[in-house]
């Protein structure tokens, strides 16, 4: 009797921990860490990206590389492997993962982290988990491998209806039903990568509002609430985003409008800014767009914080735009920022969005580092951990 009451206590006081944590921190998760036979196209050894990884190094005095993983060139799509991970974010406030979701020539692709990795984990019932639909063209760019590749597309991001209702369809049937999928008011998270491709694969605005309007039924007739659906957004808010001949010309702002979007936030500051400079000039810059956004949008919008950027890793060459100064310490501030920004808006979910968990090849991660140790994850739970 009392081995069992002791075993009940320490479970509730499990729930009381994870219950004190007001605040959904969710890191996006890029699934490319683990053997997959599709992605050899890009990294023909066989351990996804961190073929890349493992070969980094700087391109100039200074360069702050290689960094390099201290938890080693990990199998994501091991259960036990994420069964570590997911303690590790948790403990830290990280209680959220956005998945990298992909669906390329009619099938799923990088499926492994999630289905074999996350949702195999013995633990993963302590955390959530969505989706981001990441509806983006593939470029040989993910690759040092096809530096010399012919092809400027490996593959297409946009759908046409009928490969929307089948993506849908497993969408719904093989991660909302899960007890830990990432809700809003009831309602199944689902975000949108690109706006642009997913109206131009569906042929049009009025299309894509018909096809959102299917999926929204759906997810109803599944036995939820509804759907909440996410976008991240661009720097062109005015531009026209229907790139579909003779279809009426559509801004993002009207579009996010018209098609019912329940949320938006960023991907990344890459895409709304130049990168190269000092990282908290590129955070106030993020908090004077994200005031800004408050105002136009017809929805709730969710702070962003990026860690970093710097994509030489993944190139021969030295690219530009490097962030500088990009510290746990400089990260942390941004984090204070972003957590006064949900304070303020309380009929909101308490929702901040971070780039990444895992971007190695991006440099925009939390995993602990050879440069920085744990100190991203310090910076998170520093600011958003109760015990």
């Amino acid at each position: 009797m009392k081995k069992w009451y002791l075993i009940c206590l320490f479970s509730l006081s499990i729930v009381a921990v994870n219950a004190q944590q007001k605040y959904d921190v969710a890191a996006f998760i890029w699934p490319a860490y683990y053997p997959d036979e599709r992605a050899k196209i890009f990294w023909p050894d066989g351990i996804g990206e961190w073929q890349t990884v493992k070969s980094n190094k700087p391109k100039f005095a200074g360069h702050q590389q290689p960094r390099y993983p201290l938890w080693g060139y990990v199998n994501e799509a091991d259960p036990y492997v994420m069964e570590m991970e997911i303690a590790a974010a948790t403990r830290h406030g990280v209680n959220v993962f956005i998945y990298d979701w992909y669906w390329f020539d009619g099938m799923p692709y990088l499926e492994g982290c999630l289905n074999d990795g996350f949702l195999k984990a013995a633990n993963n019932r302590d955390m959530k988990f969505y989706l981001m639909w990441a509806n983006h063209d593939v470029e040989p760019a993910w690759s040092k491998h096809l530096a010399g590749y012919n092809h400027s597309l490996v593959w297409k991001g946009g759908v046409n209806r009928e490969e929307f209702e089948k993506l849908c369809k497993r969408v719904i049937e093989m991660y909302f039903s899960q007890p830990n999928y990432y809700m809003v008011a009831g309602k199944p998270s689902f975000m949108i990568y690109d706006l642009n491709l997913l109206i131009q694969g569906l042929g049009g605005l009025e299309k894509t509002k018909e096809a959102l309007e299917w999926f929204r039924a759906e997810v109803k007739k599944a036995g939820f609430k509804g759907l909440d659906l996410q976008l991240t957004l661009r720097a062109d808010m005015q531009g026209n985003v229907s790139a579909v001949p003779s279809d009426r010309e559509a801004t993002q702002l009207s579009a996010i409008k018209d098609l019912k979007f329940d949320g938006a936030t960023h991907y990344q500051y890459c895409h709304f800014m130049g990168m190269d400079g000092d990282y908290m000039g590129k955070v106030a810059i993020a908090e004077q767009t994200r005031d800004a956004l408050e105002k136009e949008l017809p929805c709730p919008y969710y702070p962003h914080v990026s860690v970093g950027w710097d994509t030489n890793p993944r190139y021969e060459m030295l690219m530009p735009g490097i962030v500088e100064n990009n510290t746990p310490e400089n990260f942390e501030k941004a984090l204070r920022n972003a957590k006064a920004y949900v304070d303020a808006h309380p009929k909101q979910a308490p929702l901040i969005v971070v780039n990444s968990w895992n971007e190695w090849t991006e440099t925009s991660y939390l995993e602990p580092c050879t440069m920085f140790g744990y100190g991203y994850l310090e910076a998170v739970k520093r600011v958003f951990y109760s015990k």
